[in-house]
């Protein structure tokens, strides 16, 4: 039926929405960059790399999970953090490509 289609089309475009404002701040769209080209980093080399604070990078870092952006990695003490899916990435790609920053 064309309505379950609208009401399906609705729920993607509000997560669309849910996951463009999740990544919209200029340091969560430089780690998922980092992440995208090093697949998977543990907090010191993202903020020693974004030359920013530890406890913003993890703040960052911690919201974007929560979100489903990305997961981690357990290795000893050790948490590595990675993209759940390049998609993210790939957006943010084509709007960096984008006649829009022109």
């Amino acid at each position: 039926m064309a309505t379950d289609k609208v009401i399906d089309d609705e729920k993607r475009i509000d997560k669309a929405a849910y996951v463009l404002k999740a990544v919209a701040h200029p340091l969560r769209i430089r780690i998922i960059q980092m992440l995208n080209e090093n697949k998977e980093l543990n907090v010191s080399a993202i903020y020693k790399n974004l030359n920013a604070e530890q406890s913003l990078i993890s703040h960052h870092l911690i919201n974007m999970r929560d979100k489903g952006i990305l997961d981690i990695r357990r290795s000893g003490k050790n948490i590595y953090y990675f993209l759940v899916d390049s998609a993210v990435a790939e957006v943010i790609d084509c709007i960096y490509k984008s006649k829009i920053l022109n």
